[in-house]
């Protein structure tokens, strides 16, 4: 089934299908992401008005919704423009008024006839001691009451969209939801008490209490859980495609690890031993390995990945290490050449400003297998460059691949096996929507020696007291980096920002003791301001958040982060990882301009309190939801309509393995259940999926 099954169309066609839906409303749902029929039944009500009759207003609380059947008593026009039209009426238990303005007299007396009796229905105000609604909802004669109904779902909505335009085109979406068959595992569905997909998008699009609106309620569960499995369902295809790939077992003998060991200072920490034997056994193992390996900073992940890069070189092969940044490649190819020169392996880097001869000499190399162990930027797979036998590549800092990404380079290396590394690290749920389809080891311990880094929080206004601290630090010899503030999304704005602070300090601290690097430098003489910094040159480095990432400076050790409460919390842990790196103690100061806003308080708070990543990078999800947290369009995390990251954990960790066991016991999905989880697919947009079960 390679295009899309007819049963859907309907929920496919133009919104104009829909009774009510015009071209003009059309627009207007488009603007707010909605395409299609399918679209308005994800776009759930936020709240419900409570519209139960009742006899009387009398009791009723002030801005209450009321329902009540009245009498219609008599018509008090204004006599006099832009005051407004009343009409008195009296239900069970009282008279108040219904009040109009800029009214149209000829209708509303045919609306409300004197002495006729109504079902009215709107907010009640008290004005001058007097009880009234102002424009009603909903008056309509006792026989129709079934116009008005008891809950009525509050919908997103946005200019120029009225709420009962937006409440017809969801309900006309509605009536044309088919019977679909059942995804769900029958256990599964019994034990949640779940119910079908129909009645759980009818029970969500009419909410009978507050209780419907919470994520918890069955009918909001069933179908959160519904899109967690649609995604949970393409990462596993996309799991078990590279895994039909056949890998090549790379057993290794141990022999170049036993001697990059023993020229170690310090023993591995037991995380980093368990994170061994995982990729050994992957490699080992006639499936490729597709695995993660995330850690906090400093824990300790290079010495990991260089391992798995020996038993590549163990087995005869080549492995490679991608950085994002030139800048990356170079601090990797400095800190393995000691453990590569121990083992008595070749080494060498290759980037993309490498020419000439040099260049071609290193590409000779390559190709016959004489450089083992390759560290590159995506250079390395350009045209050209090839390996005499490459068996693992490894992507360092890639939280902004996607899933699509990662099959292509799995594919470039001739069955190579992959890991991929990162130093953020990531909330299990969002884990679970962007790295479902790999096996993940996790860092959770910090090597021996890595000293905690004291973090103060420091008004702007002791500014100077900072400076004298970073020039008595100087003084014995300490560097340090200060990091300028985001002032907006704009980058000229935060190079002004970078640039003053660069000036005062060299005023203070002396000319060539200062140095400064941001994104707008062309890259040479960005990284000749690092290489400076690295080797001692200038002791404090201005920089905007260029340096984040993998930036090791032993010696460094302070870190000034100015206007702090504009960073985001995993952003901020970041940075403070680039200090503590080394034997003396080291300071994250935290330069903040008050008044805090209640939500920047508490980030900066969090900071001083833990330096576990894991935690922060959990705070973080609570406090900004998972598009902010990783960067919603570039990252490869999907967009769920109904399901919540931040708090459904649970539910896309059973979403996993729900897909994963489906998937093993009928993996072409041509059981009544595969069949309908194939319609799952096409009705949550995953055509990729659809793709991968028909190349099969």
């Amino acid at each position: 089934m390679s295009t899309r099954p007819p049963i859907l169309f309907p929920l496919f066609s133009e919104l104009e299908a829909l009774e009510g839906v015009g071209r003009k409303t059309a627009r207007i749902l488009g603007r707010m992401g909605i395409g299609n029929p399918r679209d308005l039944l994800f776009t759930l009500p936020h709240s419900v008005i409570d519209r139960r009759r009742r006899d009387t207003v009398l009791g009723a609380d002030p801005h209450e919704v009321v329902t009540v059947e009245v009498r219609v008593v008599r018509h008090l026009p204004s006599g006099r423009r832009g005051r407004p039209y009343r009409v008195l009426v009296e239900d069970a238990g009282t008279s108040f008024q219904l009040v109009f303005f800029h009214p149209r007299e000829a209708w509303l007396k045919a609306q409300l006839p004197e002495g006729q009796r109504r079902l009215v229905s709107g907010r009640l105000e008290i004005f001058d001691g007097v009880a009234q609604i102002v424009h009603p909802n909903h008056m309509v004669p006792p026989g129709r009451a079934g116009e008005i109904p008891e809950f009525e779902p509050v919908y997103p909505r946005t200019a120029g969209l009225g709420a009962k335009t937006m409440m017809k085109a969801a309900h006309a979406a509605l009536e044309r939801v088919p019977e679909l068959g059942e995804w769900i595992d029958a256990g599964l569905l019994k034990r949640e008490g779940w119910p079908g997909f129909a009645e759980a998008l009818h029970g969500a699009h009419h909410p009978r209490s507050r209780a419907d609106l919470a994520p918890a309620s069955p009918a909001r569960q069933r179908l959160a859980y519904d899109e967690f499995f649609a995604h949970q369902l393409t990462l596993a295809l996309a799991r078990l495609h590279i895994r039909r790939a056949r890998g090549r077992p790379s057993k290794g003998s141990g022999r170049l690890q036993a001697r990059v060991l023993a020229a170690l200072p310090y023993s591995p920490t037991g995380a980093q031993r368990r994170a061994i034997s995982e990729i050994a056994a992957d490699m080992a193992s006639r499936t490729r390995m597709n695995r993660l390996l995330q850690g906090d900073v400093g824990s300790g992940k290079t010495l990991v990945a260089f391992m798995a890069l020996l038993i590549a070189v163990e087995a005869g092969g080549q492995g490679v290490l991608m950085a994002p940044t030139g800048i990356l490649a170079q601090q990797h190819l400095e800190s393995l050449k000691p453990l590569a020169e121990s083992a008595g392996v070749r080494l060498e880097i290759l980037t993309g400003r490498d020419k000439g001869a040099e260049r071609e000499a290193r590409l000779a190399a390559l190709k016959e297998g004489a450089i083992r162990i390759l560290v590159g930027t995506h250079a390395v797979f350009q045209k050209g460059v090839e390996f005499h036998d490459l068996r693992l590549a490894v992507i360092d800092e890639q939280h902004r691949f996607g899933v699509s990404q990662r099959m292509e380079l799995g594919a470039k290396g001739r069955a190579a096996d992959v890991l991929v590394m990162t130093a953020t690290p990531i909330p299990r749920s969002l884990a679970l929507a962007q790295y479902g389809d790999m096996d993940v080891s996790v860092l959770d311990e910090k090597p021996p020696g890595r000293k905690p880094v004291r973090t103060a929080l420091v008004s702007s206004g002791r500014m100077q007291e900072v400076i004298d601290h970073l020039q008595r630090a100087i003084g014995k010899g300490r560097q340090a980096y200060w990091v300028c503030p985001l002032v907006e999304e704009s980058e000229l704005s935060d190079l002004t920002a970078a640039r003053e602070r660069f000036d005062h300090l060299r005023a203070v601290l002396g000319e060539g003791r200062v140095g400064l690097v941001h994104g707008q430098m062309p890259p040479e003489e960005r990284d000749a301001a690092m290489a400076r910094f690295v080797a001692g040159e200038t002791a404090v480095l201005v920089a905007t958040t260029v340096i984040e990432v993998g930036v090791d400076v032993p010696n460094a050790t302070i870190m000034v982060i100015e206007r702090a409460e504009h960073f985001g919390l995993s952003q901020l842990h970041q940075l403070r990882g680039r200090v503590g790196r080394g034997e003396a103690a080291s300071t994250c100061l935290l330069l903040y301009r008050p008044p805090l806003g209640e939500s920047a308080r508490r980030r900066l708070e969090i900071m001083r309190e833990t330096e576990d990543g894991f935690r922060i990078a959990e705070e973080d999800l609570a406090m900004r939801g998972a598009g902010d947290v990783i960067g919603t369009v570039q990252s490869g995390l999907p967009r769920f309509r109904v399901g919540a990251l931040e708090s459904q954990t649970a539910l896309m960790e059973m979403a996993q393995a729900d897909a994963r066991r489906l998937l093993h016991d009928d993996p072409g999905l041509e059981t009544p259940r595969g069949e309908a989880a194939r319609r799952l697919l096409w009705l949550m947009g995953q055509d990729q999926a659809i793709r991968l079960i028909s190349v099969g």
